[in-house]
């Protein structure tokens, strides 16, 4: 009866949901956890089955580093970002394609999704990622890391009209020609919002946003646009957070349904948020007097 009670919950979701897009990145420390990604993939293969449109993308850092240390090239990062060197992102190719995207549509496959390989070089052109040091003013240079500019949604369309699930590595095209790393969550919110999907999740190793750091209980379930800036002068988002949040409010701002901010280390953490009353992350939604779209 308790399993039965489950599905009947679930099924005003699943009619609600059957046919939307939904964009899900999956990075972290997730990716390297067998079981954890394992499970993931299940999540997604069953909300494939029961009809909704899934685009998938991933990260791979730690795979990364592993394939830069053998190939005798150090790892720098800058704010949190690696910096990719000329002869760093053939590396990052290799990896991010060969190894970490074949193995995650390898997973899908067996859970019995129609996963299939969709490169970022093939989606996404991309600017050169520069900055500013904010203490001395300094020019920061990431290197070959790129921020789309244009993100060419037809192979992702055609992909879904054919019932398949995209598995989409963060990789650009910049205006040199030359290929460039990109950060997978900004990667996720630039299809998100050029295909104004119905939701936006990101899988992490966190369990949503925390109003506590340390404190699991302190989780806030939903939160609304106009409240970031507050929160974030106040110190309550910041580090990683940071970046991830401004784009979940770009993308809201760009007509994105809902993000949501979501604990991958929790069992089948996806369909709970997905599929019931209550969920168990952070969704982030547009203020109440402001039209997402």
């Amino acid at each position: 009866m308790a399993k039965a009670d489950v599905l009947i919950e679930a099924l005003p979701y699943i009619q609600d949901f059957k046919g939307s897009v939904v964009v899900i990145k999956v990075g972290g420390s997730i990716m390297e956890s067998a079981e954890n990604l394992e499970r993931l993939l299940t999540d997604i293969a069953f909300m494939s089955a029961v009809g909704i449109r899934i685009v998938l993308v991933h990260g791979g850092g730690k795979a990364i580093s592993r394939g830069l240390k053998a190939a005798g090239i150090v790892s720098t990062f800058v704010q949190g970002l690696r910096v990719t060197t000329e002869e760093a992102i053939h590396v990052v190719e290799h990896v991010i394609k060969d190894e970490v995207n074949a193995n995650v549509v390898q997973l899908l496959r067996k859970h019995g999704a129609n996963a299939h390989s969709l490169h970022g070089d093939w989606l996404f052109r991309v600017e050169k990622k520069t900055g500013r040091d904010p203490e001395t003013g300094a020019v920061l240079d990431w290197g070959y890391v790129g921020r789309p500019t244009d993100v060419d949604v037809r192979p992702v369309m055609e992909m879904l009209n054919a019932g398949l699930v995209p598995a989409v590595t963060p990789l650009g095209v910049g205006p040199d020609g030359k290929l460039y790393n990109v950060n997978a969550d900004t990667a996720a919110a630039a299809i998100a919002k050029a295909m104004k999907v119905r939701k936006l999740a990101f899988i992490s190793d966190v369990p949503g946003l925390l109003m506590r750091v340390d404190d699991p209980s302190s989780l806030l379930a939903t939160l609304r646009i106009g409240s970031v800036e507050k929160l974030e002068k106040e110190g309550i988002i910041g580090g990683g957070m940071l970046p991830k949040l401004d784009s979940c409010v770009e993308a809201i701002r760009a007509g994105v349904g809902k993000v949501h901010l979501i604990d991958g280390r929790m069992p089948h953490s996806l369909l709970l948020e997905i599929f019931t009353k209550k969920g168990v992350g952070t969704e982030i939604i547009a203020d109440e007097n402001e039209r997402n779209y």
